[in-house]
């Protein structure tokens, strides 16, 4: 079902006349939901990945908006009722019981504002980035650089904190603090996509000078004051907006293609807003990083939870870890007829286990068609939600996502009528075809003018706006659906036929699967390039998808292929990450090209 809900990341405006870099592209975000997206910063977006593969009905609801009226027009109205004649003369005994009221809202909200503009001025600070992303058709070369502008801000340990999209895919990043006309080289200490955030480090000791950390807050209720504080376009200078927290709940990250908590502000958030603070009571409370377009006023921030897991991370292992997966695909029960097949008693909630990563700790204890009745003690209601704070409800990810890799979880389970605990231990878990590969180049293998590539959805993005549609259907569906059965596994497909006469007629076969080499199963990229370069018979099989094949003469295809890299100006045969597991034989080849 396509929802006309569209996300739109805030990058930071294109360096360059003022312009924003905006595009759109159309994402599957689950079987239920699939806005179109809208980013403004150099990468393309991904379709939503649930990490724990639950769908949660309740996140398609676009039609409650928060609505913020302005102080000023509740005093104009009593103002108005008390002066029928339409002067400005006031009964001193009553109106200003009236008036205080709503200007000691107003006084409290622009002093809430002056606030966070004094606290943010030594400790916000706008972001310089150069990118170059890669171009998946021609895996051996990048596309032309861009500049981009984002905000950042100071926290403990003389680091700075930003959003993942504002430095994806640098190749350059300048950091200017508020005052200073001075701009100084920053470096990307860890770096996590999926929750959108980011560490820069500044070797320069000049810029610390007068700079002021900000600290960390809780998660803000409903309807409390915040100021986002930032760098967006239209001007030079910082930038300071005020509005409420709307809603808290797991939101789809439009960068990292996942979801995780985040919360909806009123307040005005554009892009270069991106990577500031929204501040709250001298604290933190969150991360500027995307906001709705088509709807005034809805932007959304990276809770403290997030920021602190993401911290925790680096500074207990040096890297960004992940977040973890319990590894389930699960189904509400709010079905009465379901209930009853699964022996479920009027007192038990749950969600139905539909499908399980073979990969995960979860594969080992749990089955399809088991109820999960609680996590770590927390009852899961029939929609797969649990309490939160004062009579609010979240989707049990949420308590999944915010345990650390290798914490257990004990899980109450049905299972044919009867009851279980089970431990499972909980880790990151990725896909079989990635849903991003921010500052990676691509992995290829180029053997007789077969391009050999690692099926990923950037390089299905390449296919355009409409992607989901005009690529090709299969790898479409299983980059989306299909889950991994052995560790390292990947697809890979013959992306292009680079011409030659030893390859005249296999020009059809590309955009297939690669399944064996003679004889003999793949497992990933590297495993074919293995079996390739070590190939001792005289001719060379490839088995593909739909049952075609591919045959070669070994010898003259090793010839055709420094031939063809000299005429297509490739630099080498293979990757750097194939070039270090390549035998002599592949290094011998590689000089020749």
């Amino acid at each position: 079902m396509l929802s006309s809900t569209i996300l739109r990341r805030l990058g930071g405006a294109r360096d360059g006349g003022g312009a924003s870099v905006r595009r759109r592209i159309s994402t599957i975000l689950s079987p239920s939901l699939s806005p179109l997206i809208s980013k403004t910063h150099n990468l393309l977006p991904k379709p939503f990945h649930n990490k724990s593969l639950f769908i949660n009905p309740l996140n398609n609801n676009n039609n409650n908006k928060f609505i913020c009226c302005s102080s000023y027009s509740s005093s104009t109205a009593a103002a108005s009722t008390e002066n029928n004649n339409n002067n400005l003369k006031r009964d001193d005994d009553d109106d200003d019981d009236v008036i205080s009221e709503s200007e000691s809202v107003s006084v409290s909200n622009a002093a809430s504002a002056y606030s966070a503009t004094e606290i943010a001025l030594d400790s916000v600070v706008k972001i310089f980035t150069v990118s170059s992303c890669p171009n998946y058709f021609l895996p051996w070369q990048n596309k032309p650089q861009r500049e981009s502008m984002g905000s950042g801000f100071v926290i403990s340990g003389n680091r700075i904190l930003t959003n993942a999209h504002v430095v994806a895919d640098h190749t350059f990043v300048l950091v200017r603090k508020h005052g200073s006309p001075t701009k100084y080289r920053a470096e990307v200490q860890a770096i996590g996509h999926e929750c959108d955030l980011a560490l820069l480090t500044v070797d320069n000791h000049e810029f610390w000078n007068g700079m002021s950390f900000l600290e960390l807050g809780d998660i803000p209720f409903l309807q409390e004051a915040v100021a986002v504080v930032g760098y967006p376009q239209g001007g030079d200078n910082i930038s300071v907006t005020k509005g409420v927290v709307s809603r808290v709940e797991p939101t789809n990250y439009v960068h990292g293609a996942t979801q995780l908590m985040a919360i909806q502000i009123d307040a005005a958030i554009n892009p270069g807003n991106s990577g500031g603070p929204a501040i709250m009571e001298n604290k933190v409370a969150g991360v500027a990083f995307q906001n709705l377009s088509g709807a005034e006023n809805i932007g959304y921030i990276i809770p403290v939870p997030v920021i602190k897991q993401f911290l925790s991370g680096v500074e207990n292992h040096g890297k960004y870890v992940g977040f973890c997966s319990l590894g389930l695909s699960c189904q509400p029960t709010e079905n009465v007829q379901l209930r009853n097949h699964f022996k479920m008693r009027p007192e038990m909630t749950g969600v139905l286990v539909c499908k399980i990563n073979p990969l995960s700790d979860a594969h080992k204890v749990l089955k399809k068609d088991d109820i999960i009745l609680a996590f770590d003690g927390v009852p899961i209601a029939n929609d797969g939600t649990v309490p939160f704070r004062n009579r609010e409800r979240i989707t049990f990810d949420h308590l999944i996502t915010m345990k650390k890799p290798n914490e257990t979880a004990l899980l109450r389970v049905l299972r044919g009528g009867e009851e279980h605990e089970f431990n499972v231990t909980l880790r990151p878990l990725q896909p079989l075809v990635p849903v991003h590969q921010f500052d990676t180049p691509p992995s290829f293998y180029i053997f007789a003018g077969l391009v050999f590539v690692p099926l990923t959805q950037p390089y299905l993005h390449e296919y355009g706006e409409d992607w989901y549609n005009t690529s090709p259907r299969r790898l479409c569906e299983r980059a989306t659906k299909d889950l991994p059965q052995k560790p390292d596994q990947e697809i890979v497909i013959v992306s292009q036929v680079l011409m030659d006469d030893i390859s005249v007629g296999y020009e059809r076969l590309a955009e297939l699967q690669v399944k064996k080499v003679n004889g003999v199963e793949i497992d990933n990229l590297k495993h074919l390039c293995e079996l390739v370069e070590n190939c001792s018979s005289e001719n060379l099989r490839i088995d593909l998808d739909e049952e075609r094949v591919i045959v070669l003469n070994y010898h003259q295809a090793k010839i055709a292929t420094s031939k063809i890299l000299t005429r297509h100006r490739i630099p080498c045969a293979m990757s750097t990450d194939l070039v270090a597991h390549g035998n002599d034989s592949s290094m011998s080849m590689l000089a020749q090209a």
